[in-house]
This record gives C-alpha cells, structure tokens and sequence, in this order.
C-alpha cells in the first residue's frame, strides 16, 4: 500500500473513531437519561437541607411523564404543604397555596434556589434535557465508589438557554446509572457536586435511592434527597400535568 493510500485510511479511521465516539456519548447520555428517569415514573422522597445552624426536612411527592410534563407536590411540614410545582410543555408554574396563587416562572428562575435548598429549579423541575440541550464528548473513564464509568462533558448548545456552562457527568458502564455530576458557570469555576449513592435493585434496573448536593464555596452546606418510594413505568396522562390539578393533587 503507498503513501497516499496509507494517509486516506488513517484520515478515514480517524474520521470514523471520532464519529462513533460522538454516537456513543450520546448514546450512553440517552441510555442514562432512561434508568434515571424513564418512561413516566412517581416517587416519594425526603429532602433534607443542612446548614451550619439548623437542618430542615421536606416531603415531596412527584410524578413525570417523558421530558415534557413533571409535577412535584410538597406534602411537609405543615407550613409549605400543598405547594406544587409544574413542568408542561416547556411551562413551569409554581402554585402557592398560602396565597392561593398560581405563579408562572420565567426561565431567569431556573438558577435559583428550589425552597432554599441547594438545589436550582432546574434540577427539580429539569426544564433542561440532557440528551437534547447539550453536546457531549466521553474525556475518559475513572472508578467511582468500585465502578468503572464514563466521564462525559456536557456543553450547552448556542440555541438552548441552560443553567451550567459545562456539566461533567460520570456514568457507570455496566448500568448507565449517574454516579456523579459536577456543573460550572461561565467563568468555568465549579458550582457544586452531586453524588449518586445507596445503589440497588428497583423493580428492573439498578437505581440510586440517594443525592447529595455539596455547593463549592459553601462551608457546611449540604442538601440530600433520599428516595423511599420510586415506581417506574406507571401509567399517567398528560392531562394529569395542568394548573386545574396543581390545586387539586394530594
């Protein structure tokens, strides 16, 4: 073989290489977008925020259809009970029953703080997909907590407006579970870590019953959201998802 035809090859393989690694981040994103989330799911967790002075609990039932409709319902303490918050169709309403008002928030929200945890509206709500509002690329593999995962980098597309500037993401390999995620702002400082923990059998996968949010920066600050109840695949309308119902769902 001559130069030339050895120099096409390489320029071929190496176009090739890169093409199905471009495939394959996305592949593993979509795969691990559906044992985290599935089809349409309801679950019952505990958040628990810790601060250097005081730690708070909340209760919070949800549910979720696909990528376009979630509904989350506080149920404690007594004092945010009823409060819900609605994600239809790229829409997210919060309903406050205190004042018995039904508030649509505007996407300069998604950065702040979900009932003064530390965690955004984004990441309760997910205004944002990973698989269809970021471009990936794998950077490597590590062991984490004795598995072996994907290191993957996330960057927002030109067109979406999104809440991190980069997300690295660490999935396992053998079940495309999310181990650990970290996000950065603009100026590519990291703004917090979440970790994936209490990993066991759920219903037909693998699944972390366990979040912890740990801000950089923020001494003694930690948010957890432990899952006691979580079923996959149940069977929910989009007609479930609507302002009507956030005053009515218990």
């Amino acid at each position: 073989m001559n130069t030339l035809c050895k120099n096409l090859l390489l320029l071929f393989l190496f176009g090739m290489a890169s093409q199905l690694q471009a495939q394959s981040a996305e592949e593993i994103i979509r795969n691990m977008e559906e044992v985290m989330r599935g089809n349409s799911s309801y679950s019952e967790m505990t958040m628990t925020i810790e601060r250097p002075r005081y730690t708070r609990n909340i209760s919070l039932n949800a549910w979720s259809l696909g990528n376009d409709y979630s509904l989350i319902l506080v149920t404690a303490p007594a004092r945010d009970q009823g409060t819900v918050f609605l994600k239809r169709e790229g829409e997210i309403w919060n309903f406050v029953p205190s004042i018995d008002r039904t508030i649509k928030m505007p996407p300069s929200m998604m950065s702040q703080s979900w009932m003064g945890s530390d965690f955004n509206n984004d990441d309760l709500v997910r205004e944002s997909s990973a698989a269809e509002d970021y471009s990936h690329r794998i950077t490597g593999e590590e062991e984490v907590d004795g598995r072996l995962a994907w290191v993957l980098e996330l960057i927002p597309k030109e067109e979406t407006a999104v809440v991190w500037d980069k997300v690295l993401l660490w999935v396992d390999q053998q079940e495309y579970i999310q181990l650990r995620m970290e996000n950065f702002d603009q100026r590519g400082e990291r703004v917090n870590t979440i970790t994936f923990s209490d990993i066991r059998p759920l219903s037909d996968r693998m699944f972390p019953h366990k979040m912890t949010l740990i801000p950089d920066g923020k001494e003694g600050h930690v948010t957890t959201l432990v899952y006691e109840v979580m079923e996959f695949e149940r069977e929910i309308s989009p007609s479930f998802f609507t302002q009507q119902n956030m005053r009515r769902v218990r």
